[in-house]
């Protein structure tokens, strides 16, 4: 018996496309030997309430339609995929729906397997569109027992009351093969949990175990693929990331023992609550090494064209400033380039704008070779702070007179992306959207957020790394010189913050949700420095909410899978 898996990348309800790839795959999937495709792979995922809507699900169940007469002409093979399956009220509603796996075999379609786990946590809102399976699947093949999972269900986790790896293994004590349809999300280590998962579930189960997973970027959310066959703890293939990817390879028997050990709770649910923190006291990040940059440096760039190509942009736009985050975007941007595409870079100083700010613009732009363009705000400033003193009857200062500045900078940009049609990309990092250390419709305007989900000193070390790898393409001084805004007369973020290296060690504790004050507090943290820093994060959900999506990169992240309500105690 042959595998043959099919890490496939769709736009979400891209019914036609989807058809087009399955009728070009025809010769394939006339071969004998099992077929595997990601969990909703008809569909895309996630949906949200797209499953509800009229139009969607007239399309859907044309594909579906579709798919029957289709699948007439596979009698040798066993093909899995993912789907929906609806089922209507006498009003035509939607009463429940079904996110299953379709087996196309001897030329007809069946619903063979119901997800039974439907995660609602982080970025899962399952529950509120599915109605959960409640059997194991075994599908007989070539005299072969295969059993069948969909993503969720592979993993244990306290907060499941069922484990379906467990249902699977007493309904047959004899698998010849374990497959798992997949449609799950990227963070930095996710990976290799699914690696080691795996392993755990065919060693448990005593048969192979061939996971297939989705490639995409869905607005902030990633799918890496990262799709594997293992056999015990041999690695038989390993799928590419980020990459569409096909394999064909015959499945072995079971060569190990059966071990049926405990199973790593951590993997799911669970991992939103352990904060990426080392032993020190106090605690600090742990350290970026080379191959987990250049893992979120790919990340990175994947999400940057994802959504650039499913939005029809072709152009970008950066606002430099002469610091470190801006400087760091607009190098990624200019490594993820493809052919047909271009970037532009603008940097608008202002009164308190340092010379070495152009200087290290400039030299960067060179660097990379793309334009560089000046667009200052200092005659704007002026005309706005004597229109206001003229209106107002008072002096435009402080903490007003600092926003407009941005809020400036964030209008001219967009007036230059509505003139080129370039997409924005926004710049702030995950340490300033997570104390409001950004100026609401200033520097917080984009389309897309490439640093959101990286703390500063992550931002330095990416940088860092990208020096190292790709010869020294961002200025030394925008590295080593101390951050700032440069807002007014000799500002520095130290005035305002902690020094990062405790900062985002803090808020790494606090967004985890693990750590309050009291256990930062014995973690080695100062009472007064915490105080701080948490009122700030309080006091920022505001902005949170209006922000703009932000590449997911970790297990726990602002955006999509975060939900805090503004109005609160």
């Amino acid at each position: 018996m042959q595998i043959h898996l099919y890490q496939t990348k769709h736009t979400i309800g891209d019914f036609d496309a989807i058809r087009q790839y399955l009728e070009s795959k025809t010769s394939d999937l006339q071969r004998p030997g099992v077929h595997l495709f990601p969990e909703l792979f008809l569909t895309g995922y996630p949906l949200q309430d797209l499953v509800l809507q009229k139009t969607f699900i007239e399309s859907y169940l044309e594909i579906r339609n579709w798919l029957d007469g289709f699948a007439k002409q596979f009698n040798d093979s066993l093909i899995l995929l993912g789907g929906l399956n609806y089922h209507f009220d006498d009003n035509g509603l939607p009463r429940d729906i079904e996110n299953c796996a379709f087996a196309i075999q001897s030329g007809k379609v069946e619903k063979a397997y119901t997800k039974v786990l439907l995660p609602n946590y982080d970025i899962f809102d399952e529950e509120k569109y599915f109605s959960p399976g409640t059997s194991a699947c075994v599908l007989t093949y070539q005299n072969q027992k295969i059993g069948v999972l969909i993503c969720e269900d592979m993993w244990v986790s306290s907060l499941h009351p069922v484990d379906p790896v467990k249902l699977l293994g007493d309904s047959c004590s004899d698998l010849d093969l374990v497959v798992n349809l997949s449609a799950s999300p990227f963070h930095l280590g996710k990976e290799e949990k699914r690696l080691k998962r795996g392993k755990e579930i065919s060693k448990g189960l005593g048969a192979p175990f061939a996971y297939c997973n989705r490639v995409g970027g869905e607005d902030e959310i990633l799918f890496d693929g990262g799709s594997f066959i293992v056999n015990g703890e041999n690695e038989l293939w390993r799928g590419n990331l980020f990459h569409i990817d096909q394999i064909s390879l015959d499945v072995p028997s079971f060569n190990g023992q059966k071990e049926e050990g405990k199973a790593d709770i951590e993997n799911t649910w669970e991992s939103l609550f352990s904060p990426a923190l080392d032993s020190q006291k106090p605690p600090r990040l742990p350290e970026m090494t080379d191959e987990l940059c250049q893992l979120t440096l790919q990340a990175l760039a994947f999400g940057i064209q994802e959504y650039a190509a499913k939005c029809g942009f072709k152009k970008f736009l950066v606002a430099l400033s002469g610091g470190i985050d801006s400087a760091l975007v607009t190098a990624i941007v200019r490594l993820s380039l493809k052919e047909g595409q271009s970037m532009e870079a603008v940097y608008m100083p202002g009164f308190f704008s340092a010379e070495e700010s152009y200087n290290w613009s400039l030299e960067l732009c060179k660097n990379l070779g793309i334009p560089f363009k000046v667009q200052p705000i200092k005659f704007l400033h002026r005309t706005i702070s004597n229109d206001f003193k003229q209106n107002f009857g008072e002096e435009l200062q402080g903490l007003s007179d600092e926003n407009i500045q941005s809020r400036l900078r964030g209008a001219l940009i967009y007036a230059r992306s509505n003139q080129t049609g370039a997409m924005v990309l926004n710049t702030s990092n995950k340490s300033e959207i997570a104390v409001g250390y950004s100026t609401q419709y200033g520097d917080s305007v984009g389309a897309l957020s490439v640093l959101g989900d990286l703390y500063k000193s992550e931002v330095f070390a990416l940088s860092k790394y990208i020096n190292k790898a790709h010869g020294n393409l961002i200025p030394d001084g925008i590295i080593t010189r101390p951050p700032s805004a440069e807002l007014r007369e000799n500002q520095e973020d130290s005035q305002s913050l902690p020094a990062y290296e405790r900062l985002d060690a803090m808020l790494e504790g606090i967004l985890s949700y693990r750590m309050g004050l009291k256990e930062l507090q014995g973690s080695g943290f100062q009472r007064e420095e915490l105080e701080k820093v948490y009122g700030l994060y309080k006091k920022s959900e505001y902005k949170r909410s209006q922000f703009c999506p932000i590449i997911k990169v970790k297990a726990k992240s602002f955006g999509f899978g975060y939900r805090i309500p503004i109005c609160k105690k």
